[in-house]
């Protein structure tokens, strides 16, 4: 770990205000696995982006925009996130998300498969569309368009778009935590 937990106790004023919005959003969305430590201390991404509360600001008000009230369906997300994550080898995402995606219903197989940078036999037609265009996106260059047409296909116009930006926003969020080697917690 690259970065020291922050203490609640050294906030700055802005840290604070920040990090009160940051608790609210976690205990409202992010559910399930370690994000605060017992002493109110943020961890994953979040303490991150309290440290450098004029990036994590904006990247954290970006977040919310895509954890409340999606149009995608709760496994199509996971599987993306889940896709983007392996790619990157975030052990922090990954972690977190895996939780999420077991709670989402998604089996230990689908996961594993996706976790190991493979595509699963069985997943539904909208999680295979997500796993492709995360992949795809994921690789470099531009969305073939086949994958671009499935996705409207099955989401929409706006669910396509929606698709992209959390692809989008999760290479940032692991790239963040690759950057300052963030661990997964300890139990």
């Amino acid at each position: 770990m690259r970065l020291p937990i922050i203490s609640p106790d050294r906030l700055s004023a802005e840290q604070k205000v920040l990090a009160a919005d940051m608790k609210e959003g976690i205990a409202k969305s992010f559910q399930g696995f370690a994000s605060i430590r017992d002493d109110g201390a943020l961890l994953g991404p979040w303490n991150s982006w309290l440290r450098e509360p004029k990036f994590g600001k904006p990247v954290w008000e970006l977040t919310k925009a895509m954890a409340f009230n999606p149009s995608l369906p709760p496994a199509v997300r996971e599987v993306a996130i889940l896709v983007t994550g392996a790619h990157f080898r975030s052990a922090y995402e990954l972690y977190a998300h895996v939780i999420v995606a077991e709670r989402k219903g998604l089996s230990d197989e689908k996961l594993a498969t996706i976790v190991a940078g493979q595509r699963p036999v069985d997943l539904t037609k909208q999680e295979a569309v997500a796993y492709d265009f995360a992949s795809a996106l994921v690789s470099g260059g531009v969305l073939p368009e086949l994958t671009y047409r499935a996705a409207v296909e099955q989401f929409g116009e706006h669910g396509t778009a929606e698709l992209s930006y959390l692809i989008g926003l999760y290479c940032m969020v692991s790239v963040t935590l690759n950057t300052f080697d963030v661990p997964i917690p300890e139990s």
